[in-house]
């Protein structure tokens, strides 16, 4: 039934609704963004009106990204309504189809949206976002700090050193607030070194304004202090890109780039798992939507289908939130973190389903 006339017809009804529907929330992200680009642009030069709205567009992919799995929903409980209104489901079930065979074209089609947003929208949506970045350096001139210290091990022929680092200065581009731990070969605390800021080069880091408390002996400062390291530049400068502006395709690598550089590669290792559940995750939404759907219109209570199904996609939501925390806090594993809320979604859908069809 999938591929004949009955099963392409509900597959086009499904994808345009939520095609629809995505429409309309690229429109919405687009109207608000560029009002708030607007704001923040006020004061700053050169910012013309057909360059603030080329910023709303660059914006409007990656949040729009975020929100498709609502957007499927939504799509979803719209097609499934419309063609509960119009009997049309009425009829296919008086002719023997199950509820599972008109599914199927939705499931499908909710499969290859999946596809589709990891395949090809994420690539464009992260590169869009990276573009929007450099053009509001430039348009701004905010003198922009990234914040969120992270905390790395290095080895080298002196010793091993625990190095923390407050956040990085885009204008000098050079490190703010690092702490340095030293170790001897034979791994004995050897002093520790305080720096204002300092710049990683190639094979040692050159720290300003230093101060050096060395076990035994009075703390000394210095304007400049050398370290030895065996780390480089792009490594560490990965560890401020956000998991979320990263193309599916570069995250695997980066992720093991990071990690050879001694820093927690969490972050990009759960962003790769949820892109990869991302189809999983709009089938779970369009089953859900299938539960608060289906009942024929004659019947009434319409309204608190619609209530039911948005609440009960809102819930999948947060849930998938709060495990998202928790695998990026490290206390749950990437996959279990990114997979287990769409295979829970999709377990509802088939027991409601499977209740409301044949129980």
């Amino acid at each position: 039934m999938m591929f004949g006339t009955l099963g392409r017809y509900l597959a086009g009804r499904f994808a345009s609704a939520v095609l629809g529907v995505f429409a309309s929330v690229l429109g919405l992200i687009f109207t608000l963004d560029f009002v708030d680009t607007l704001r923040r642009a006020g004061e700053a030069r050169g910012a013309s009106g057909g360059l603030i709205a080329w910023l709303a567009v660059l914006h409007t992919p990656i949040v729009a990204e975020q929100a498709l799995p609502f957007v499927v929903l939504i799509g979803a409980m719209a097609a499934f309504l419309n063609l509960s209104r119009r009997l049309e489901l009425a009829v296919a079930r008086a002719a023997g189809v199950s509820v599972w065979q008109f599914l199927a074209p939705a499931l499908a089609v909710a499969l290859a949206l999946g596809v589709a947003e990891v395949a090809a929208f994420n690539p464009l949506s992260t590169t869009m976002k990276r573009h929007a970045a450099g053009l509001e350096a430039k348009l701004f001139g905010s003198g922009a700090r990234d914040a969120g210290g992270f905390w790395l091990r290095q080895k080298t022929v002196d010793g091993q050193s625990i190095v923390h680092v407050d956040g990085r200065d885009l204008d000098k581009n050079e490190f703010v607030g690092l702490q340095i731990y030293n170790f001897d070969r034979d791994g004995a605390f050897d002093q520790r070194v305080d720096a204002g800021s300092g710049v990683l080069r190639e094979g040692y880091w050159e720290l300003k304004d230093a101060e050096v408390v060395t076990p035994g002996a009075d703390e000394t400062h210095v304007n400049t202090y050398l370290l030895a390291t065996s780390l480089t530049p792009a490594q560490v400068s990965q560890s401020f890109v956000p998991a979320d502006t990263v193309s599916f395709f570069a995250l695997g690598a980066l992720a093991e780039q990071v990690s050879s550089a001694g820093l927690d590669a969490t972050p990009y290792l759960l962003r790769r798992q949820q892109l990869l559940a991302l189809p999983l995750s709009l089938i779970a939404m369009t089953l859900v939507a299938a539960c608060f759907s289906l009942r024929l219109f004659r019947m009434g209570g319409v309204q608190r289908m619609v209530l039911g199904g948005v609440t009960a996609g809102f819930v999948l939501y947060v849930v998938t939130k709060i495990v998202g925390d928790l695998g990026s806090a490290g206390m749950v594993s990437a996959p279990v973190a990114a997979w287990s809320p769409a295979i829970g979604g999709c377990l509802f859908g088939v027991y409601v389903l499977l209740h409301q069809e044949d129980g």
